[in-house]
């Protein structure tokens, strides 16, 4: 994140709409205009469908304008444009809810990283589908745990119960971190783009259940994990990041699963972090991601 004078807010505006000549101009003078002092911006043109993409980053003098006042000044440009954006300030930190199932590395990531001030989120609940004892090792720092077992009989009633939780805590980000579950369509549906899933294969390859065990039966010589965003269609949402690490002939299912652990922990970690620092826009099926 760019450093803010004392003097100043700071905010960051996403937008995405039809490409054509003249946006960056007219943005750029609008903000001016608003008394804002550009810090970053990154663009993207999409020549396959025509979209354009902005991810902008700027200053507000103290006692300036509000983030009404700034919401209502970009709106000025969305028709003309038949722009969509998002706009927050820096500071922001959304509510997140995470989902976990029987192993932990992904959670303790990141709750580590949280508590050390590097992920800005606020943490509202833990949900899991085994019980707190399962975590017995784990500090939860006071963020409330939610036990919600699950079987094919009770699916339907445990995701009301998850779903009730995310809306009563207003949670804004769910994370699988290893939720060993497949969301319901309509599950899927009402966290459309505010649900991220790390898969531990490196898609497209290896979909479903057991892939170190896929990837150590075809002999590959690469391992992976995926962080996406999740749809209906599983292991088929806009990918947000991946990272791969080497192994052999002599590693066994064991071994990849090990060597796994670390890939998913800090894939993950960067595909929420890129989330909440408004990093990512999804562009249909895939995602636009402007790394730092």
């Amino acid at each position: 994140m760019t450093t803010l004078s004392p003097d100043a807010k700071g905010y960051i505006l996403t937008l995405s709409c039809p490409n054509r000549p003249g946006i960056v101009a007219a943005l750029s003078q609008t903000l001016f205009e608003a008394g804002a002092n550009i810090t970053e911006a990154q663009q993207f043109d999409d020549t396959g469908s025509g979209s354009f993409f902005m991810r902008i980053m700027f200053d507000i003098v103290k006692g300036g304008r509000t983030e009404a006042d700034l919401r209502g000044i970009v709106e000025t440009l969305t028709s003309q444009f038949q722009m969509k954006y998002r706009l927050n300030c820096q500071s922001y930190r959304p509510k997140v809810m995470i989902l976990v199932s029987k192993f932990d590395h992904c959670l303790v990531d990141l709750l580590y990283r949280w508590r050390i001030g590097e992920l800005q989120i606020d943490p509202v609940g833990i949900i899991a589908n085994h019980p707190e004892e399962t975590y017995r090792d784990v500090d939860f720092y006071g963020i409330p745990f939610h036990y919600l077992p699950i079987t094919k009989d009770t699916k339907t009633e445990q995701e009301a119960r998850i779903f009730s939780l995310v809306q009563e805590s207003q949670t804004e980000l769910v994370v699988l971190a290893r939720y060993m579950q497949i969301l319901s369509n309509d599950m899927a549906a009402a966290f459309s783009g505010r649900c991220i899933n790390i898969h531990h294969s490196f898609l497209p390859g290896f979909k479903g259940a057991r892939p170190y065990h896929q990837a150590w039966n075809r002999g590959v010589k690469l391992i992976g994990a995926t962080a996406h965003y999740v749809t209906s269609d599983l292991d088929e949402g806009p990918i947000i990041e991946q990272d791969v690490e080497r192994i052999s002939h002599a590693d066994s299912p064991e071994d990849l699963i090990r060597k796994g652990r670390d890939i998913e922990r800090r894939v993950l970690s960067r595909a929420v972090r890129y989330h909440i620092e408004m990093r990512t826009i999804l562009n249909g099926n895939k995602t636009i991601v402007f790394n730092s």
